[in-house]
């Protein structure tokens, strides 16, 4: 994919990841509608800021008729809230859920068609490690990537068809507000992580594994689990 004839919507842009990509997209030569539920957020020169809440179907569908010349879709919006499946609240699963798998669900639904009246073009899901990696303190958050993970490798196929590339970036702790409280020393740098995204967005790169335990983890899948 060539950048300087791309245009791009990036959800969650107004901070972390999701500015780095749309600034280095805007670098890059491509068209950035940047996309929050607070477009009055969105501080990247350049861009063209639009309301998105991937929660709300009316919210994703004006952002889809707004930006309805977008050849690239990159699903970033997310949260986390460090809720186990077990013990923690039903509702922040649920919230969960609904942001990081129904969400880019949602997102994708409405852009699959706007991408191929363009054309064609990519879809980039912003994963995790934890789509691997399921720790019980983080299990919402993990099945909630893992469930999108499975979106990710669904729709591929079934967007293939059209002229649409679905890729993933797996990453683990990034220097960003979610991980505000891990030691600086296991964060990714995001201006780093962004830039790895973009080069395997033009290279065509299915799964890209921004950091070195995630590469781990994904060498580790076929070990069989054994409870003895």
């Amino acid at each position: 994919m060539d950048f300087k004839d791309t245009v791009a919507v990036v959800t969650g842009a107004n901070r972390g990841l999701g500015r780095h990509l749309a600034s280095q997209l805007l670098e890059r030569g491509a068209k950035v509608y940047a996309a929050a539920r607070r477009p009055d957020t969105v501080d990247v020169t350049g861009v063209i800021p639009i309301r998105l809440d991937v929660t709300g179907g009316e919210s994703v569908l004006a952002a889809a008729h707004t930006a309805s010349d977008a050849t690239l879709l990159v699903n970033n919006a997310g949260i986390s809230t460090a809720t186990p499946l077990i013990a923690g609240s039903l509702e922040a699963v649920r919230l969960e859920m609904a942001t990081n798998f129904f969400g880019p669900l949602a997102v994708t639904r409405a852009f699959a068609p706007v991408i191929e009246g363009n054309g064609g073009g990519a879809v980039l899901n912003v994963l995790s490690v934890l789509s691997w990696l399921h720790p019980a303190g983080l299990g919402s958050y993990a099945a909630a990537k893992a469930a999108a993970w499975a979106l990710t490798n669904a729709a591929r196929e079934e967007l293939a068809p059209r002229g649409i590339i679905v890729s993933a970036l797996h990453v683990g702790y990034m220097d960003t507000e979610m991980a505000a409280g891990v030691p600086a020393d296991l964060k990714a740098d995001p201006a780093d992580v962004a830039a790895q995204a973009l080069r395997g967005i033009e290279k065509g790169t299915l799964e890209i594994l921004a950091d070195e335990r995630t590469r781990v983890v994904k060498q580790g899948l076929a070990t069989t689990l054994n409870p003895t």
